[in-house]
Parts: structure tokens; C-alpha cells; sequence
């Protein structure tokens, strides 16, 4: 058994290239193989978002603080707020962040498949996200 200690892993800033506006990463678990789920706490600035990608084995969202939006390719966005559970299936293209006014904390889990949690695509729109 691992204990790993709050505050242990350092915060980090989300990178540009994954991120319109300000977010920052916090680590929380990333088992050794044969495990290969992972998974983060993400705090979105107001306005802050991920570029559209999708995930090779899904996604799970639990929003734990603020208010913010998701949305699937072709989908509406929609508001997801503290307690809300998100489900990305494998391959479906989206984006999620914080609302233009209030800034969004979630957790992110994922399972790696061939090493790969993620594949970041290209940046959501001003006119995408609806500012």
C-alpha cells in the first residue's frame, strides 16, 4: 500500500497548447503498471478551458467546486455545477472549463491505453464556448 500525502505533488500551470486562460494541474494518483488508471484535480479560471480532445477509454468528471460547461462535438454546452458527474466514452470529441464568470475545480480520471490517456486536438473558440 501507497499513501501519498496532500500536498506532496506539486501544482503545475496547464499547458497553452491544452488550455485557453488560466488552469492549474494538481496530481493525485498515477499507480504503477499493471494499473493504469490516473487521475487530477483541475481548476479552471473564469473563461478557462481545455482544447477540444477525446480520451482512448473514456472520461470521468466530478465536479467539486464552482460552476462550469461541457460540451460534445455537435452537442450543446451545458452546466455542470459541485456533485455533477460527467461520463466521456471513449473517442468522443470535447472540451470542459470554467463559465465566463466563475471559475470550475473538477477531478479527472482516466485509464492509459498503450501509455495514452489523451489526445489533444485543436483550441475551442471564442465563439465556441459562448463567452
Amino acid at each position: 500500500m501507497d499513501i501519498t500525502r496532500a500536498g506532496t505533488a506539486a501544482s503545475r500551470p496547464g499547458p497553452s497548447d491544452w488550455f485557453t486562460g488560466a488552469v492549474r494541474l494538481d496530481p493525485l494518483f498515477a499507480p504503477p503498471a499493471p494499473a493504469r488508471v490516473v487521475g487530477a484535480a483541475v481548476t479552471f479560471e473564469p473563461g478557462a478551458r481545455t482544447a477540444w480532445h477525446t480520451h482512448p477509454l473514456g472520461q470521468t468528471l466530478i465536479v467539486t467546486a464552482g460552476c462550469g460547461r461541457v460540451q460534445t462535438w455537435g452537442g450543446p454546452i451545458q452546466e455542470i455545477r459541485p456533485g455533477d458527474v460527467v461520463w466521456i466514452p471513449p473517442g468522443e470529441k470535447h472540451w470542459h472549463g470554467a463559465t465566463p464568470t466563475t471559475a470550475m475545480t473538477h477531478l479527472a480520471i482516466q485509464e492509459a491505453l498503450d501509455g495514452e490517456t489523451v489526445v489533444w486536438l485543436e483550441k475551442v473558440s471564442d465563439a465556441q464556448y459562448g463567452g
